[in-house]
């Protein structure tokens, strides 16, 4: 019965394979160098070599931009840098997206201030403005990387599918519980390193050994009783969640941390991904207990094979990306 609900565990999954990459956020940075001069970095998904999304940066009708924007597409993104006279300060002041409530992409927003304090917000498509503030309290900077975090690992389609492989391979509730939490202590250490400054790794090839250790689990199923990860499942996650942690490190540096409060920040962040992986796992019980009952009710019953399709289903798409990442840093 266990191997027939692998099916409908990986058919849930499989929506948001395809998107994916369709619903990439946009990057927007107000950095001041003054009490009225702004650095801005507008960064959006490209739609090709030379076309972009259409949002465009609404900043208040007192700003003045000054000079020309330096722009260029790069890494399948369009970026544009210019500078802007903002007098009296953007603070009180509202920013909008225009063009955001027609996509389904989300826009991460970063004001840096002279006095070192960092702003975090994300607009969405029902909420395409925000309010310039003079400085968050803890409260709202816990609030807002509690949700980054759980934002980045319910849309991170490869650590998800990285869990679900292992929660298709380990048995016993005892081995799932040191499982995942040799995995979350992994990515916590190599998270609050990579973030802090402590270790540099490069994120290209991350990205790739991530999609390999993907490939590598998938490939763990199909060995079933025989393979070293249903032997010591909590050694292999706890070996791959060091790489997977420096992957949450290469999203959170590009948000970065408010330097007043660096550590509610990425305790908050951290404490948002693991949120956002129990929400995950939840949702596979909750699918096995769902597919459970309706193949009882209905007497049904795959062929013996069946349980070989979602191991070659998440080691297929891991082996593409390897592929894919890899040539990004080696072409």
């Amino acid at each position: 019965m266990k191997r027939t609900l692998l099916l409908a565990l990986l058919w849930i999954s499989c929506p948001g394979l395809s998107a994916a990459h369709e619903v990439r956020p946009a990057y927007l940075e107000l950095r001041q160098r003054a009490e009225d001069h702004y650095d801005v970095l507008w960064k959006v998904p490209a739609l090709g070599n030379d076309m972009r999304l259409g949002i465009y940066v609404e900043l208040p009708a007192k700003c003045k931009r000054l000079g020309e924007s330096y722009r260029l597409f790069r890494n399948n993104a369009f970026m544009e840098r210019w500078s802007v006279d903002c007098p009296g300060g953007l603070v009180g002041h509202t920013i909008a997206i225009d063009g955001l409530t027609a996509t389904m992409t989300n826009v991460l927003v970063r004001v840096q201030r002279s006095n070192g304090t960092t702003q975090v917000a994300r607009l969405t498509p029902a909420v395409a403005t925000f309010v310039v503030e003079a400085q968050p309290d803890a409260l709202e900077v816990a609030a807002t990387y509690f949700r980054l975090g759980v934002e980045h690992i319910l849309t991170g389609v490869d650590h998800l599918l990285f869990v679900l492989a292992l929660l298709i391979l380990v048995k016993g509730v005892k081995r799932l519980i040191a499982t995942v939490t040799a995995f979350t202590l992994a990515h916590s250490l190599t998270l609050a390193g990579a973030t802090l400054g402590l270790v540099h790794v490069p994120q290209p090839p991350v990205e790739a050994c991530i999609a390999l250790s993907i490939v590598f689990v998938a490939a763990e199923i199909l060995r079933r009783r025989g393979g070293l990860t249903a032997r010591f499942p909590w050694m292999i996650a706890f070996i791959f969640g060091l790489l997977h942690g420096f992957g949450f490190a290469g999203a959170l540096s590009e948000v970065g941390l408010p330097q007043n409060a660096i550590p509610i920040a990425l305790l908050f962040f951290n404490a948002g991904v693991e949120a956002g992986q129990l929400l995950f796992i939840g949702a596979v019980f909750t699918a096995v207990a769902a597919g459970h009952f309706i193949l009882r009710s209905r007497r049904l019953a795959l062929p013996p094979w069946a349980w070989r399709i979602p191991p070659y289903a998440i080691g297929a798409l891991a082996t593409f990306w390897v592929i894919d990442r890899t040539s990004r840093f080696i072409g």
